[in-house]
């Protein structure tokens, strides 16, 4: 009856389907072909998921030139900044990106620093033309499937806290991103209580959205 949907585009997803059609195959032991999976495509990341707050009201607005000139316009700011450190840019849908650290203090510098590269842009601004960012992060080992999409606990949480939870200039982390960030005196956390499925915590980080004003003697 219906034609079947192909999934695989590369190597990875290609043997991702063929362990996904044994598991459903009656008698097949899914503990051990749960394991391949682990064994082929578990890596460890820390994941981004960002945002724009007020994006779908300002398209209902302004329509969608707007909408494309905001897109084009937060991907120039943002993607500059992510490649400083050291981000990968996995996926971007809509207003939306996902990119992948492999360290978490960096994937946290990079989403301040970003904030800050926002704020700058929007000094002059009307408020339409603004960009507000929103951003969420998790950490910890997810399914990798080559270099087209992640799953994973902390993968949804991630997207749902910077997708769903945060407001603007708001960066919202799992517990397990707070637990493997270094030390540092240039941020902090403060708990939450929107804790996201798939995490045992949730914090906004506390940091200093303002640039400092040098004082010249």
């Amino acid at each position: 009856m219906g034609q079947k949907r192909a999934i695989a585009t590369s190597a990875s997803e290609e043997r991702l389907e063929k362990l996904l059609e044994e598991r459903l195959n009656p008698g097949s032991n899914q503990e051990i072909i749960d394991k391949r999976i682990w064994d082929l495509f578990g890596e460890t990341w820390c994941v981004m998921f960002t945002d724009l707050s007020g994006f779908s009201r300002g398209v209902a607005k302004f329509g969608i030139i707007h909408f494309l000139q905001t897109i084009y316009e937060s991907q120039r700011i943002l993607i500059p900044v992510l490649d400083e450190f050291d981000g990968i840019l996995m996926k971007d849908e809509g207003d939306s990106l996902m990119v992948l650290f492999r360290n978490t203090n960096k994937a946290i510098q990079c989403a301040i620093h970003m904030q800050k590269a926002c704020k700058r842009y929007n000094e002059g601004r009307t408020a339409e033309e603004q960009i507000l960012l929103c951003v969420g992060l998790g950490f910890g080992k997810i399914l990798k499937i080559g270099d087209t999409d992640v799953f994973g606990a902390e993968v949804n949480a991630a997207s749902k806290l910077g997708e769903d939870t945060a407001k603007a200039w708001e960066i919202l982390v799992t517990n397990a991103v707070k637990e493997n960030a270094d030390e540092t005196t240039d941020f902090d956390f403060e708990g939450i209580s929107e804790i996201p499925p798939g995490s045992d915590g949730a914090y906004r980080l506390v940091y200093t959205l303002e640039e400092p004003k040098w004082v010249v003697l």
